[in-house]
């Protein structure tokens, strides 16, 4: 039944006209809520994951694997686009320059917030970053080429205070955690050394076992291949106590040095990206990393498979925020860019 408005006194035609205005944007309210649609069909197009670490590395590799079983569940491909520069930071400023919309996420990791404290224009905030859900947590390997005769930590310290002005650590990027644990490191065993920057983490390895380079901490994943086929050494790791799959291989704590680290991974959007569709890829996320597959891969380099709520990624970003920025003062390691 239809309204037949000339039948209708002024007045009576004025509450038709507003009864069917209401009716109308009730009904568009309903059916056009912004996003709504986007947010029913996501993803309705391939992802990229945006890795700002180099492809086979420690962070490449737990990745790519996210990436291919989250694809599975969501329907569609998940790319994993490596972008090695900066420690990260051209992979973060990659992520804010695209839309809000869930179709770029980043890897995210603790250089993220040593980023921001490290550069005073670093191009973005921490609240810049929406937090997924933690995927990885990892000790380091303090690293030593094969070419310095030293075979402990101990001697290892020895040799250095002996050499002074000699020995060399490599880092990757201005102000990156290896530069941080070393310069740490270095004050609390009383050593000096010299700065060799890289551009990613493979290279670096390389050039350890070519003799090249001396020191590096490193995440254990990126060495284990390599200690255990003695093409180099690992002093020491940052655990709190003895990894796994080093048994023979001392902490730091041990050495009389009180030197727990750790680094971690994690999926993150950008900021304003729709909370179901955080929801949506926390929620497929989360199971891919409790797999016995996944916890394998990552544990037998001596790393931890371990999912998060998004408040708890967020927590423990902060908390890195805390603890690296205090050292980067010291240090002066803040970069003017």
């Amino acid at each position: 039944m239809g309204f037949n408005l000339h039948c209708l006194s002024p007045c009576g035609q004025f509450r038709a006209y507003r009864s069917i205005l209401i009716a109308l944007i009730v009904i568009g309210a309903a059916t056009n809520t912004p996003g709504k649609a986007a947010d029913d069909s996501y993803p309705n197009k391939p992802i990229r994951l945006i890795v700002g670490f180099g492809a086979g590395g420690p962070t490449d590799i737990p990745a790519r694997y996210v990436a291919d079983k989250l694809g599975e569940a969501l329907g569609k491909r998940v790319l994993v686009e490596n972008k090695s520069a900066a420690a990260g930071l051209i992979a973060t400023r990659d992520l804010l320059a695209q839309p809000r919309d869930g179709y770029t996420l980043l890897l995210c990791t603790h250089f993220d917030p040593i980023n921001v404290a490290v550069h005073r224009n670093a191009g973005f905030k921490l609240s810049d970053l929406a937090p997924i859900s933690l995927i990885a947590k990892y000790y380091y390997g303090l690293a030593l080429t094969n070419a310095v005769p030293a075979d402990s930590f101990d001697t290892f310290v020895a040799y250095a205070k002996a050499h002074r002005g000699e020995v060399s650590y490599a880092t990757i990027g201005a102000g990156s955690a290896q530069e941080i644990m070393a310069r740490q490191l270095g004050k609390l065993a009383g050593i000096s050394m010299n700065r060799i920057p890289f551009r990613g983490g493979p290279e670096v390895v390389q050039e350890l076992v070519a003799g090249r380079v001396d020191f590096y901490a490193s995440p254990t994943l990126a060495i284990v291949p390599q200690y255990q086929s003695h093409r180099l050494k690992i002093l020491a790791t940052t655990s709190p106590e003895r990894l796994a799959n080093l048994p023979d291989v001392p902490t730091v704590r041990e050495k009389g040095i009180d030197f727990v680290r750790f680094g971690w991974l994690g999926i993150c959007a950008a900021s304003g990206t729709p909370a179901s569709i955080i929801k949506t890829l926390h929620d497929k996320i989360a199971p891919i990393v409790a797999t016995a597959d996944y916890q394998k891969l990552v544990e037998s380099a001596g790393s931890i498979a371990i999912s998060s709520t998004p408040e708890e990624l967020g927590t423990v970003i902060k908390q890195t925020s805390d603890d690296v920025t205090s050292s980067i003062r010291e240090f002066g390691m803040e970069q003017s860019d």
